[in-house]
């Protein structure tokens, strides 16, 4: 069960979210959209949330501000939070607008919105799970999807209702978080994407 936890956990990872949903709206929209849009938008994104990410946390591992992935401390979560928020900021200002899609502005834009809040419970001393965050709001983007674009995505979203439950199980199996942390972090995951939907839907 440990090893099956630990898996889903890196799998899963929060910092996959992002280009998840980028490749994922490509897939699913039956908008025509060249090859050359798609390369421009997901190859920034790609590198800007994944790659940018995994050269900061090397470096601020290596100067001691964080000292495993798991970011188990509030101390440690900030600076990695603050990042995050920046390049989705980034992300929205610079990347998008260059091949606007509305559907992927407002994905964004709930990504955002879900840091900001992670970030200010960290004010609280409150450690939201950012895996059940990013994991439910992939889910309930989905389901926007499905409903935009009247498309059937039952066995997409069937797979991610129990990718959700199943990383709520294996960060509780790993005691990572409390039930609360957990709790709270889908709450924000999934609130993050239905709120931005009526600007799009």
């Amino acid at each position: 069960m440990k090893v099956f936890s630990n898996i889903i956990s890196y799998l899963l990872h929060p910092l996959f979210i992002p280009i998840g949903g980028t490749v994922a709206y490509f897939l699913i929209t039956p908008k025509y959209t060249p090859l050359e849009v798609q390369s421009a938008s997901i190859l920034p994104i790609f590198i800007l949330t994944v790659i940018i990410p995994i050269i900061t946390f090397l470096i601020l591992k290596n100067i001691g501000l964080v000292h495993s992935i798991s970011l188990e401390t509030i101390k440690e979560r900030k600076y990695p939070l603050y990042i995050h928020a920046s390049i989705l900021l980034l992300i929205l200002f610079k990347v998008i607008p260059n091949n606007y899609v509305s559907e992927l502005y407002f994905y964004f834009t709930g990504l955002l919105g879900a840091a900001i809040a992670c970030i200010l419970l960290l004010l609280f001393n409150f450690k939201t799970s950012l895996h059940t965050v990013g994991i439910s709001g992939l889910l309930m983007y989905l389901i926007n999807l499905s409903i935009h674009f009247e498309i059937n995505l039952i066995l997409a979203i069937s797979v991610f209702i129990i990718f959700t439950g199943s990383m709520i199980t294996a960060r509780l199996y790993l005691k990572a978080h409390t039930a609360i942390e957990l709790f709270i972090g889908l709450f924000i995951g999934l609130l993050s994407q239905l709120l931005t939907v009526r600007f799009w839907l």
